[in-house]
């Protein structure tokens, strides 16, 4: 399923904490500067069922 990536904001997601330093949108301080997220799949029972499908790997976008 492709999706639309997010881009790329000067100023961190409020309220979003993010520990995967790997990620494109990974800023210091566990921030994210996606300008958007999308957290999947629907009617997951748990949080090992989510993902966030915004995630790209350093480099890669």
């Amino acid at each position: 399923m492709q999706h639309n990536r997010a881009q790329k904001n000067n100023e961190p997601l409020k309220g979003v904490k993010c520990v995967v330093n790997t990620c494109e949108y990974y800023h210091q301080g566990d921030k994210c500067i996606a300008s958007a997220i999308e957290v999947q799949p629907q009617n997951a029972q748990n949080t090992q069922e989510t993902d966030c499908a915004t995630f790209i790997a350093k480099g890669q976008q």
